[in-house]
């Protein structure tokens, strides 16, 4: 990997690991467009390494609390808000570890360079994004007594349903191009929550998700013997994602605070025409 390489897939990383715009149609496009080789499991680990340094750091405060009451519920059988929390995250956690499982393969082998599939769901998911967003904010919060629960200013008045509908909608992330981040916003949006509600729940979420993703990588690594990993590289891209992902996560809470979702909607749709028109 050349530098330039190494630069531009981590800071893309960074930037679009937890924005609704779907990594996988940003990474192929530069390297399809360069004529750059596939960047190897070990850089992706490391990217990927990078953006979860991220997220902890950001809400090490929130997680330290969540985790030590949701262990205290373990053991006093007593569930507190906090704890609420941590069982909802690992509620959502699960489908996209079964689906993961059992779809891994085929996805690999015969979806993750499909430029055709990318777009379309970039495209697809953006919209139905965007019908979220409508539909949420069409909700007669008021009057909220129904189905879907209390409009959520914070994640306290989660349900473990809501999380599970969370969860259900995340797995559909396996697929490339759908976003991770987005589909979840998506769902949660669809749930009555405020959109920076589901967007910290999504980003709580991306932690057991990248750690499950990560060492499976790792494993599929080891499971290939003894490998001449360029560790400058894999430093370099891990610190940049790092440093991007961090910056991302503080800008765009305080972004869809004020102005919604419309401008990742539009990006993604004009971006899977791109992709459709150039490949």
């Amino acid at each position: 990997m050349t530098f330039l390489h190494v630069l531009v897939l981590a800071i893309v990383q960074g930037l679009t690991e937890f924005l609704p715009v779907s990594s996988s149609a940003h990474l192929i496009f530069p390297a399809k467009l360069l004529g750059w080789p596939d960047q190897g499991l070990a850089f992706d680990v490391a990217v990927h390494l990078g953006t979860l340094m991220a997220v902890v750091l950001y809400y090490l405060a929130d997680l330290v609390k969540i985790s030590s009451y949701t262990i205290e519920a373990c053991i006093k059988m007593q569930i507190s808000p906090l704890a609420r929390i941590g069982f909802c995250l690992i509620i959502a956690t699960l489908p996209v570890c079964v689906v993961g499982s059992l779809c891994e393969g085929y996805i690999s082998s015969a979806l993750r360079d499909n430029i055709d599939v990318i777009a379309y769901t970039t495209i697809g998911f953006g919209i139905l994004l965007g019908i979220a967003s409508y539909v949420n904010k069409k909700m007669v919060w008021r009057n909220i007594d129904n189905i879907q629960g209390a409009r959520s200013d914070s994640l306290r008045g989660l349900s473990y349903t809501q999380a599970l509908v969370i969860g259900l909608f995340q797995a559909l992330a396996v697929f490339p191009g759908v976003s991770r981040s987005g589909i979840t916003l998506t769902a949660g949006l669809f749930m009555g929550m405020k959109s920076e509600a589901a967007a910290r729940f999504s980003f709580l979420l991306a932690i057991p998700v990248i750690i499950a993703s990560g060492a499976f990588e790792i494993y599929k690594i080891y499971s290939m013997g003894t490998l001449d990993l360029q560790w400058v590289n894999l430093i370099i891209g891990a610190l940049l994602s790092f440093i991007v992902a961090i910056i991302v996560i503080h800008l765009f809470l305080k972004y869809i605070a004020k102005s919604g979702m419309a401008v990742f909607v539009i990006y993604r749709v004009l971006l899977g025409a791109l992709l459709l028109w150039v490949f």
